[in-house]
């Protein structure tokens, strides 16, 4: 799970410098809409489990995954256009970043500062790294190891150091665009001129010397983060996403299913899910527009903005994490049970009516802002 944080802590990065987080007004609208949905999940979680020993399990519901979410999006095809595409993106992103400031902050174990000390130094020199222009991957990666293992020994949770790295990765390109096609030109004249089309490139080494040129050449023109992002996001996808999930989303009942399906956790977690997040989500991004702090994506419409946000009522893979830090004790085996049965059936509920209710709005569709 550190790698998918990791890639995570990428797409976080990407969003802020070029994406839908990258200025105060474009972010204002998933950020917002973000918030309440974390806020309105947590809260509802609380006021149902008050007093009850499953109280701590108050993050389960404030989690969104993007993966589902897009995937049923993606379902909808062109009924569904780009803008809200990114909307929700964005607002699974920033809950993301939510999440893991949740998990660092209250998730947490004893910390030991020592190793802390370690961490701080560790993403030091990456950061100098960084700085200092340092685009060989495996760098990083070393130094992401040591840091994972400082982070794990502190006692904070090892995830957490997958977003710090991603932090760090460059995101800049040593060739602006118009030298990377003039340059690019250039070698593929010198390649074709350095000898005839037939003869094999292991016995010409003027185009193996071009070959080489050229490939540093797009090297420089892309960014670490953008080809860790690329080569990492299917192995995320295909693999990680996968197995976690086939590994903790299994549920063993035993003894009174009826108390299980009505334990106050599983209903904590349905009840944040499925009616928090639809409420949160739409609520905040009202607000975000009503206030003039920001506006709808162009050809999204209030409609559109109130299916996604029974979308964002997907929490699985993330939900599955946390209800496992939550409910660590060897004596919460029950409650862990009951998060698990309120996750998956939020997360069907969820994804089922968000795609009906996207699927009955016809593309194109707009109307005006809900007033009051």
């Amino acid at each position: 799970m550190a790698i998918f944080f990791f890639v995570v802590g990428l797409e976080i990065k990407r969003e802020v410098l070029v994406g839908e987080l990258a200025s105060l007004r474009r972010a204002a609208l998933p950020a917002i809409a973000a918030l309440g949905g974390v806020l309105v999940p947590a809260a509802l979680y609380v006021v149902i489990n008050a007093g009850h020993p499953g109280s701590d399990g108050w993050g389960v519901p404030m989690a969104t995954d993007i993966a589902f979410a897009l995937g049923v999006l993606a379902l909808l095809g062109e009924r569904v256009p780009l803008g809200l595409k990114v909307f929700l993106t964005a607002v699974a992103i920033v809950d993301d970043i939510l999440a893991v400031l949740v998990i660092a902050l209250f998730y947490t174990s004893t910390v030991d500062w020592g190793a802390i000390g370690i961490g701080v130094g560790i993403l030091a020199v990456l950061v100098l790294a960084n700085r200092l222009e340092v685009r060989q991957t495996w760098i990083y990666g070393l130094l992401g190891l040591g840091l994972w293992a400082a982070v794990f020994q502190s006692g904070v949770h090892a995830t957490v150091a997958g977003v710090l790295l991603a932090f760090t990765i460059p995101a800049r390109t040593r060739v602006d665009p118009a030298a990377f096609v003039a340059r690019g030109r250039e070698l593929l004249d010198a390649f074709d001129q350095a000898g005839p089309d037939r003869e094999s490139i292991l016995v010409n080494g003027a185009r193996q010397e071009v070959l080489a040129e050229l490939e540093d050449t797009v090297e420089g023109a892309g960014a670490p983060l953008h080809r860790l992002e690329h080569a990492l996001h299917p192995v995320v996808a295909f693999a990680i996403v996968p197995l976690f999930a086939l590994a903790n989303a299994g549920v063993r009942i035993e003894g009174d299913i009826g108390g299980i399906v009505g334990d106050r956790v599983t209903l904590g977690v349905l009840v944040g899910l499925v009616l928090g997040k639809q409420l949160g989500v739409t609520l905040g991004t009202w607000l975000a527009v009503r206030t003039g702090a920001t506006t709808l994506p162009d050809g999204v419409s209030w409609g559109q903005i109130y299916g996604a946000s029974w979308l964002a009522g997907i929490g699985f893979t993330m939900s599955l994490f946390v209800s496992d830090l939550a409910f660590a004790g060897p004596h919460e085996t029950g409650l862990l049970t009951a998060a698990k049965v309120g996750i998956l059936a939020a997360s069907l509920i969820a994804g089922g009516v968000g795609w009906a209710v996207l699927r009955r709005i016809a593309p194109g569709a707009t109307e005006s802002p809900p007033v009051t």
